[in-house]
């Protein structure tokens, strides 16, 4: 089954004219899964500040995004400003996310695959899934694409045949945006009965190849803190970026929006 049209406006907030779907991690599993036992291709994505920064830049991510049926509010600035259009929303990351549904696919005898990252990845966090189900997850797949993937080529096309082929009905994709995204966008477009999640470092996270902050920065907001004092030259100008666009979305638009209303 393939969808093109964008799906209903389902939207709870919106942040920089991108909707947020779910309002937090027990309302994400909740209604991927039923999505996942109903039938079809479709597609979950996390939105944060620096998919904001890539979504202004790059047409062919805005166009995938428009198509998206489950969006999350992943960035804690993302979840702030929804939350002055919706109480109650919540973050909810690829990485909070990947555990628990693999385990609420588990209980619903829903196979799961995982495509990204590298095999040695894969195959830990395929290890610590087992463990977190007591060995009853179901795994039909595990693929990693070589270092020059491209999410619209002939590779990817192999790669969502296989994922056709395994019966997975939930795919988590750890390729980092937007990547992720644009290859979830074909492999739905392509009839892909399964949903795909982006989940990000989330598989990275799990096996321990990445040390993700400590829980109270994450509660306080500061996991970008966290993972710029860990690696400031590969994150300096993103999160910088990221700074501006968020700058622009919390001040900027809305005075510029009560500039034009006493206008009116």
């Amino acid at each position: 089954m393939s969808r093109l049209s964008p799906p209903a406006d389902t939207a709870l907030a919106y942040v920089d004219g991108w909707p947020i779907h779910l309002k937090d991690l027990p309302d994400a599993i909740e209604r991927i899964v039923a999505r996942a036992n109903a039938g079809g291709g479709f597609t979950v994505y996390t939105l944060n500040l620096d998919h904001l920064v890539k979504l202004r830049a790059n047409p062919e991510f805005r166009s995938v995004y428009a198509r998206a049926d489950f969006v999350t509010a992943d960035g804690a600035p993302v979840a702030w400003l929804s939350r002055f259009q919706r109480d109650g929303v919540q973050r909810t990351t690829g990485a909070d996310l990947f555990v628990p549904l693999a385990t609420a696919a588990t209980e619903n005898r829903l196979p799961v695959f995982i495509f990204g990252t590298t095999l040695p990845v894969l195959n830990a966090a395929a290890r610590a899934l087992r463990e977190a189900t007591d060995g009853a997850v179901e795994i039909a797949g595990l693929l990693s694409p070589s270092a020059h993937f491209d999410p619209e080529g002939p590779e990817a096309d192999r790669a969502i045949a296989a994922i056709k082929i395994s019966g997975a009905r939930l795919c988590f994709v750890t390729l980092g945006a937007p990547k992720q995204e644009l290859f979830s966008a074909r492999a739905v477009a392509q009839g892909c009965d399964a949903g795909f999640v982006c989940v990000g470092a989330a598989a990275d996270f799990l096996a321990g190849t990445q040390v993700r902050a400590p829980l109270r920065l994450q509660r306080w907001g500061l996991e970008w803190a966290w993972r710029l004092g860990t690696n400031p030259r590969r994150l300096a100008k993103r999160y910088a970026d990221c700074a501006a666009v968020l700058f622009d979305v919390a001040v900027i638009q809305p005075v510029r929006l009560r500039l034009a209303t006493r206008k009116l």
